[in-house]
C-alpha cells in the first residue's frame, strides 16, 4: 500500500480554492437541511439580522419548485 503524499497546509491556505469550494458546500448543505426540515435561518441584511422562514431559503445550485408550476392544481388529475 502505497502511502499518501502529504498536503502542503500553506499552499492550500495561500491559494484558497479548496477552502472556498469547501465553505460553499458547507454552506449549501446547511441551507438544504434547513429548508427540509422546515427551520429558519438567520441572514445579515442591512446592519441587521433577519430570520428567513424555511419556503424563501434558496439554496445555491437548487432549481426552484413553486415558481414553474401552474396554478391550475395537479396536472395529472382529470387528464385522459
Amino acid at each position: 500500500m502505497k502511502a499518501k503524499k502529504p498536503k502542503d497546509m500553506a499552499a492550500i491556505f495561500r491559494e484558497g480554492t479548496l477552502i472556498k469550494k469547501a465553505l460553499a458546500a458547507g454552506v449549501r448543505e446547511a441551507l438544504r437541511r434547513h429548508k427540509q426540515a422546515g427551520c429558519p435561518i438567520v441572514v445579515w441584511r442591512n446592519g441587521k439580522t433577519v430570520w428567513v422562514p424555511a419556503d424563501k431559503i434558496k439554496v445555491p445550485g437548487e432549481k426552484s419548485r413553486g415558481k414553474s408550476r401552474s396554478k391550475g392544481g395537479n396536472p395529472r388529475k382529470g387528464s385522459s
